[in-house]
Order: C-alpha cells, then sequence, then structure tokens
C-alpha cells in the first residue's frame, strides 16, 4: 500500500450559545493531498509506481430496453473508454445486467488485472454484448460484491448504468442485495434515457457511497464514463472513517456531506464506543469535502465552555496494519450573555444549511407535482428559486427556469410551467443534491445559519 494523503480538517462554527440554547452546529471540511506531493492536482491520479491497490467493476444494464435509441452502441463506447483507462495492475472485470447478472470479462466469477493484453481483450468481449431479458439490479450488485470479495483491501470502486427500474426483483430483494453490498465498495451509478427511477438509483448510491446523475442523451455516456474511472484511478485510500465523539447526556443530532453533494450520513453510524461513532467516507484521493454536523449538548452555566464533539478521521486496521488516525478536530461550546456573540451567523453554516434546504424544496415540490398537489410544488420550487439564488448554485437556478416560470426571484413567486420535458424534470430531480462551495469572505444571507 502506497503511502497515505496527507489529511486536515477545519472547523467552522460559531461557538456561543445563548444561555439555555442546546443546539450546536459546525461545517468540518476535510481536505486530503495526494501522496505523491503537495503539487498534485485535487482529483490527480497517483503515480502510477506509488498507485494504490484497486478494483474496479463496469456493470452495463444489458435489458432489452437497451436496444433502442442508441443506447447499447453508446455504452460500449463508454465501457470500453473506462477500460482504456484503467491503471496497469488494477484489478477490473466487466459484467452485464438483465435478469441475471453475467460475466463479460473475463470468464469465470474472477477479476484480471489491466494490462494491454486483458484491456483489448475486453474490448473485444464488449463489442459482442446485445441486449435482451430485464433488469434486476440486486443481483447484479451481489455478483460485484462476490467479486470484489478477494480484493478487500483495494480501493473498490463499481459503475452501474441501467435504462430502466428494477422492475424484476422487489424492492425488498433489493435492499437486501444494498444491505450486503454497504460497505463492501462504492458504486457509481448512471440512468441513461428517461425511463429508469430517479429514487431509485439515489437509494443504491447512497447505501453504497457513490455518486448518481442523469445521462439523457446515450452520446454523453463515453466522456461521463472516462470523468468516473480517471477519478476512481485517482483514489489513493480504500476506506476512510469519520469517528465522531460526544460527551454524556450529548446527542449527534444529523451529520451530513454538503461538497461535493448533499448525503445525509446519520443512518450510517456505527457504534465504535461507548460515546463514539463511525460514519464511512469511502475512498479518497486528492480532494476536499464538507460536512454539516449538529449535536445537541446539555446546556450550561453563562462563561462554561466545553467540547461538544471531537472529530477524528480514521483508517480502520486491516491485513496486519493498525488502525491509523490521520487527523482530529474539535467542536466546541461556550454559553454567554453577549447577544452580539450568541446571534453571529456563521458564513459556512448558513450557505450549507441554506443548501440543504435546497435539495429538500426541490425533491417535495416535484413529487408534489407529480402527484398533482400543484399548491405545495408551486410553494416548494418558488423556496427552491430563492435558496439557489441565495447560495449562488446557478446550475440549479437554470435548471428550475425549466420547470417553472419566475415572476419573482427574490419571492419566489412562481407558476408551474405546463409542458416540463421528462428530461428536465429527472434533472433538476437528479442534481439538486449538487452544490457550490461558500466563498472565503463573503456575507452570510439575512435570516439564514445557526
Amino acid at each position: 500500500m502506497s503511502d497515505l494523503p496527507e489529511f486536515t480538517i477545519r472547523v467552522d462554527q460559531n461557538p456561543y450559545l445563548p444561555a439555555g440554547a442546546r443546539e450546536m452546529h459546525a461545517i468540518v471540511s476535510v481536505e486530503a493531498r495526494s501522496s505523491a506531493g503537495a503539487d498534485a492536482a485535487p482529483g490527480a491520479a497517483p503515480d502510477p509506481a506509488r498507485a494504490t491497490d484497486a478494483a474496479e467493476i463496469i456493470i452495463i444494464d444489458t435489458s432489452g430496453s437497451m436496444s433502442y435509441s442508441g443506447k447499447m452502441a453508446a455504452a460500449k463506447r463508454a465501457a470500453r473508454a473506462a477500460v482504456d483507462v484503467l491503471r496497469d495492475g488494477v484489478h477490473f472485470a466487466v459484467v452485464g445486467g438483465a435478469n441475471q447478472p453475467r460475466m463479460i470479462y473475463p470468464q469465470g466469477e474472477r477479476l484480471v488485472r489491466a494490462g494491454d493484453k486483458t484491456r483489448r481483450s475486453a474490448a473485444n468481449a464488449i463489442g459482442r454484448l446485445d441486449a435482451a431479458g430485464g433488469t434486476a439490479i440486486g443481483s447484479w450488485l451481489r455478483l460485484a460484491d462476490r467479486l470484489f470479495a478477494e480484493h478487500r483491501d483495494a480501493v473498490r470502486h463499481a459503475i452501474l448504468l441501467t435504462d430502466g427500474k428494477n422492475q424484476h426483483e422487489t424492492p425488498e430483494e433489493l435492499d437486501a442485495a444494498l444491505r450486503q453490498c454497504a460497505g463492501a465498495f462504492l458504486c457509481d451509478a448512471r440512468g441513461v434515457g428517461t425511463d429508469w427511477d430517479v429514487a431509485e438509483l439515489r437509494k443504491i448510491s447512497s447505501a453504497l457511497l457513490g455518486g448518481f446523475l442523469d445521462v439523457p442523451d446515450p452520446a454523453d455516456l463515453e466522456a461521463d464514463f472516462l470523468r468516473i474511472t480517471q477519478a476512481a484511478m485517482g483514489k489513493e485510500v480504500a476506506d476512510v472513517t469519520l469517528r465522531v465523539w460526544t460527551p454524556q447526556q450529548a446527542e449527534l443530532r444529523f451529520l451530513k456531506q454538503m461538497v461535493p453533494t448533499v448525503e445525509d450520513l446519520t443512518g450510517h453510524r456505527a457504534a465504535s464506543g461507548a460515546q463514539t461513532g463511525d460514519y464511512p467516507l469511502g475512498a479518497w484521493g486528492a480532494e476536499q469535502r464538507e460536512y454539516h454536523l449538529s449535536v445537541e449538548v446539555t446546556p450550561g452555566d453563562v462563561g462554561r465552555q466545553m467540547r461538544a464533539a471531537w472529530v477524528k478521521l480514521v483508517v480502520p486496521g486491516r491485513g496486519g496494519r493498525a488502525e491509523r488516525v490521520l487527523a482530529s478536530a474539535n467542536i466546541l461550546a461556550e454559553w454567554t450573555d453577549d447577544e452580539a456573540k450568541s446571534t453571529r451567523i456563521n458564513n459556512r453554516v448558513a450557505h450549507h444549511t441554506g443548501q440543504s434546504e435546497l435539495a429538500s424544496a426541490i425533491q417535495e415540490g416535484l413529487e408534489a407535482r407529480r402527484e398533482g398537489d400543484e399548491d405545495t410544488a408551486t410553494a416548494r420550487l418558488g423556496r427552491a428559486v430563492v435558496l439557489a439564488q441565495r447560495v449562488g448554485n446557478e446550475q440549479i437556478a437554470g435548471l428550475l427556469d425549466r420547470v417553472v416560470d419566475v415572476v419573482d426571484r427574490e419571492t419566489g413567486t412562481v407558476r408551474l410551467k405546463r409542458d416540463v420535458s421528462k428530461a428536465d424534470e429527472m434533472s433538476l430531480d437528479t442534481r439538486s443534491v449538487r452544490t457550490v462551495r461558500t466563498r472565503q469572505g463573503e456575507t452570510p444571507p439575512a435570516g439564514d445559519g445557526s
């Protein structure tokens, strides 16, 4: 295993609470600098001589519907492109998914090392893909789990492409597969076309700590697969955990990833001690992520300062290696009767509170629209218009403009558009969780924050 990236943690918060207050918020910003050197760009692939062991599985939907609209031809190009950028020595496989999964390359349930010969053989096998059958995504993921089983020390990553709903197994079967696979590998999911289910892919990527995205035009798959695979090749440590300690009679209310996307990690907690819980953060390379943490504490006397939480980045012990703490930081609380201190708004907390509400407003508004509740849809999507402007999320603002006519952007007065393409609605739903970073020194919006 190569040297680990250099991790740092920064905490942004207003530690001052008014007398009797219980709720403390903080933004925990984590940065990893590549072990290849401080000059390495974020997301850059590590030096091959120092590269971490990695395992990659490409899962392509081969159900009958993939034969339409050029989807299968585009999927083949995308899969070949992904195989082509695998580092020499990376273990990999290509899986076709229908009612049951099947090995496309190699033959037999195993991974093989990437090299000139195996990449050519994989490309030839991908070229023979055909479309027939249904969709049972849980069975595809179970096969991936079996393939990864002998590579638990490697950075384990899968790409899953589908164009349809999971119609050939029950929701319970998919949920059971996700429970089995959680923690075993990361999975980035992609939906091509407009006949797949946003909520379904959101559930899959959430359980497997990956991202998901819509690809309405099959022609865009190749470039997207290249980006995903190159990012995976840049990971240098397989499993990083955020360990959160809270004092007695305190409770962690929630932990959410905020950058690059909103993802509630609260339910991923695994108890690791009497007062600590571990939250999986997945694989890391040279990159930055931000997390919003909220703790409820027992109120103290005015003037008292306490540690409301203690966060550590941890790599679990494995293969005879001891557990390693990569970085740590404190989240403080101090009670004061100085109103100027206790009402001070922390810029980054305010920014991310707005982004979290923005994602919820969009998803709730679109759900109400689908159910025919126009009043709720108008109110929630109008609120989303206000929030998108407030946090400076121009991409989301542009997507909202395809779904609503904005009468007044400041007040969120909107009218629902009557003719909205399914692709535009799915793009807004899918990308609702994509966030923008706050800029240092900017003034927080009035009325938001904690």
